[in-house]
């Protein structure tokens, strides 16, 4: 099994990155919410993986911590609900969102995620909630809010998200738009039309 994967951000895709270690490209699928951590492309980055061995070809699953790891590997344990579908959960729902949701019966919440009605919403919470319990989620919270104090990048997300959205609106795949963005490397001193332009800059590049 390949627990994580340590090596450079090759390449960001609309669903999954690659990451190069020692000659060797690793493609990995992940949730939305991890675009928003990762760092500059050809920058180090270090993913948790799941790895899914089926009869036509081997899979990999990738997140920025063990804890979304871990929630993952509960998810799957759900009868009708695969690898693809823990993802679109995660890539809908914060860990920590979807803990809170699984222990106050939120099936509403939970049925936000793609491909997820309320009848599978029910059927994860009544088969997870007695995975979790209520202080270990405020607890994990915490250490989360913790951990995020020295690696917050909300305020330089904000500023990407709106670069990626000025080069869609000025007609560029948002794949493509993406890559962009992330070769820069992005500052707290810089706003959205700075980045904008260096983007524009590695447009030929991506």
């Amino acid at each position: 099994m390949i627990a994580f994967v340590k090596g450079e951000l090759a390449e960001i895709k609309e669903n999954t990155i690659i990451v190069e270690n020692h000659g060797l490209g690793y493609e990995i699928a992940v949730p939305q919410t991890v675009f928003h951590k990762l760092p500059a492309l050809h920058s180090e980055v270090k993913i948790h993986t799941y790895m899914q061995v089926k009869e036509d070809g081997i899979a990999l699953f990738g997140f920025t911590n063990k804890d979304d790891l871990n929630v993952f590997k509960l998810l799957i344990t759900v009868n009708g609900i695969g690898p693809k579908g823990a993802l679109g959960i995660l890539s809908a729902l914060s860990a920590d969102d979807l803990r809170f949701a699984i222990l106050s019966e939120d099936a509403k919440a939970i049925s936000k995620a793609p491909g997820i009605g309320a009848k599978t919403a029910g059927k994860l919470i009544l088969e997870l909630k007695d995975k979790f319990k209520l202080e270990d989620a405020f607890e994990q919270k915490l250490l989360n809010a913790t951990e995020n104090i020295f690696t917050d990048r909300s305020a330089i997300d904000g500023i990407c998200n709106e670069a990626i959205q000025a080069l869609v609106a000025l007609g560029y795949g948002s794949s493509e738009a993406m890559r962009a963005v992330k070769m820069v490397n992005v500052t707290y001193d810089m706003d959205s039309e700075k980045v904008l332009k260096l983007a524009l800059k590695n447009i030929g590049l991506v």
